[in-house]
């Protein structure tokens, strides 16, 4: 370890460690100061104490100060969702991001968005009944994903979590904003006895664009204002509060992310949304400014430091919790995530957007997914219908893909959406194309749920949402207890990326003024915590 003398001595309980073990453990107890000094056996660490001129003792070369996981990132994001971390597991959809790790996070201290995208409302409100019953007056988000397709299902998710009482919604994949969304938002706008606007229904918008960045950090728009009150689902003083705070309070930059993606490196999309958020500001002088936080690649304590590094005021992770046992997903699933590289992950076709040609990203290890669903459409953008197939293609679709006459596949979607979205057998009625996308996207949506539930026989279908940061986390794990997905739960990855993270953030600190850590005392490793210590750490 090497830096510059300074003219300082350290005052503590402890003698300085000088050996790499010793060194890594003073580092590793963030919550104390760290004096990096100098003493006859070397440079060494020491924990706690202070420094001061003069007096005995050994020097001091360079300090850190205590750096709890709880001072990283937005204390105004801890505060306006009632947690003790600026941290968030986001949403997967399907219930992937389930009840049981909404409600295991929420208890920690974490706040979690459940996936409530592509579930039907009756699935839904148990899982709000649940969050009612289990943790009460604990924060938690809903996700609501932008549905072109499935309008009806938007409306109706809204709907429930107005009924329900729904605090806060991650809302994803919007291209624009929709009046459901805008509904939502303005529904729970009022004035408190002070005359200041307080915003009851908060909304996360994850984006990855800055045109879609800029229109969740401006007003709802006036024309969907107007028809809201028009239609009675607004009242006229939530319609003029509308125009004096933006559509969401925070902004998520998703980058390579698993799922709905743009691939977009986070150091280079970050910067661009930060911008955009201060020219808004000085714009529109919101009392409360919009914060930004960081998803996307976020599977080591270093990558959430970064994060932080670069403004974040919080990080949301995704893809490292799917292969945690609180998630909804498949012990098979979770096997194949904990085997992940970072270059296992490929582009497929999005069942919800499939006739768009927007595309998702998944685990390419150990499926065949993302081959068949692009070969479905590309047989999608070349023909007019299923009756248009050439008969060699349509035979290997029966035979390798569907594994059944596609008549039959027709009738299950018809049986399928006749109950979830009838409007989508309307639009198909005299539409050959539109018939063959419902029958490919029957394929898609299945793939997922045989991911879901584990279907033996169709391991090779499994279509499982995943990012390069899985990848990122298994290297990071290997060789210690998070390795195996049994032993993984959604707290203790999240206790280990934030802890590891303010770790690393001090490793930085350090070396800006002078101090090179040995490489074997400067790598945050997981080791099991107890609860109670567990809940101490959290702040």
């Amino acid at each position: 370890m090497s830096t510059t003398q300074a003219p300082l001595r350290w005052y503590g309980s402890g003698y300085p460690s000088v050996d790499p073990a010793g060194i890594h453990q003073v580092l590793a107890q963030v919550e104390q100061p760290c004096f990096i000094v100098a003493t006859a056996q070397g440079v060494g660490a020491a924990a706690g104490g202070t420094a001061a001129a003069g007096g005995e003792g050994p020097g001091v070369l360079a300090a850190a100060p205590a750096l709890p996981p709880h001072r990283l990132g937005s204390a105004g994001f801890r505060a306006a969702h009632g947690v003790r971390q600026s941290y968030m597991a986001g949403a997967m959809a399907g219930g992937i991001a389930s009840a049981d790790l909404v409600i295991a996070l929420a208890r920690q201290g974490f706040l979690a968005s459940f996936g409530a995208a592509g579930l039907l409302p009756q699935t839904i409100e148990k899982a709000l009944a649940r969050f009612a019953a289990e943790i009460p007056g604990l924060p938690y988000a809903v996700n609501l994903i932008h549905s072109p397709s499935e309008e009806r299902l938007e409306r109706e998710a809204v709907e429930l979590f107005l009924r329900h009482g729904v605090r806060c919604v991650e809302a994803s994949a919007f291209l624009g904003l929709t009046p459901h969304l805008v509904r939502y938002r303005l529904a729970g706008l009022r004035r408190d006895p002070a005359g200041r606007i307080v915003a009851d229904h908060k909304v996360i918008a994850k984006v990855s664009r800055s045109e879609t960045a800029e229109r969740f950090m401006r007003p709802a728009p006036t024309a969907m204002v107007d028809a809201l009150l028009r239609d009675g689902l607004i009242t006229q003083e939530q319609a003029r509060l509308a125009h004096h705070l933006p559509l969401a309070d925070d902004i998520t930059v998703e980058a390579d992310s698993g799922g709905h993606t743009d691939r977009r490196p986070l150091p280079a999309l970050f910067p661009v949304i930060l911008r955009l958020r201060d020219q808004i500001q000085h714009e529109h002088r919101y009392a409360t400014p919009i914060r930004v936080g960081a998803a996307g690649g976020l599977g080591t304590p270093t990558a959430v430091a970064a994060a932080f590094t670069m403004g974040a005021a919080y990080v949301v992770t995704g893809s490292v919790n799917q292969s945690c046992l609180e998630s909804g997903t498949s012990p098979a699933a979770r096997r194949l995530l904990a085997q992940a590289d970072v270059t296992d992950c490929v582009m497929a076709p999005a069942a919800d957007m499939f006739e768009m040609g927007v595309e998702l990203q998944v685990l390419r290890r150990g499926s065949m997914f993302a081959m068949r669903a692009q070969q479905l459409h590309r047989l999608y953008q070349a023909y007019d219908g299923i009756e248009a197939l050439p008969v060699e293609d349509r035979e290997r679709l029966e035979s390798q893909v569907f594994k059944r006459p596609l008549e039959e596949v027709w009738q299950e979607c018809v049986e399928y959406f006749g109950r979830r979205d009838p409007d989508q057998l309307s639009r198909a009625a005299g539409n050959p194309k539109r018939r063959m996308a419902l029958v490919f996207r029957w394929y898609l949506g299945m793939a997922s749920r045989w991911a879901v539930t584990g279907q033996a026989d169709r391991t090779a279908d499994y279509q499982i949402w995943c990012g390069p940061a899985m990848g990122s986390f298994n290297a990071w794990v290997s060789g210690s207890y998070l390795k195996t997905p049994e032993n993984r739960t959604v707290a203790d990855v999240a206790h280990h990326l934030m802890r590891g993270a303010a770790f690393h953030t001090r490793i930085a600190q350090l070396a800006t003024a002078g101090v090179t850590v040995p490489a074997s005392a400067a790598d945050y490793r997981p080791v099991p915590l107890e609860l109670p210590a567990l809940l101490e750490a959290a702040g």
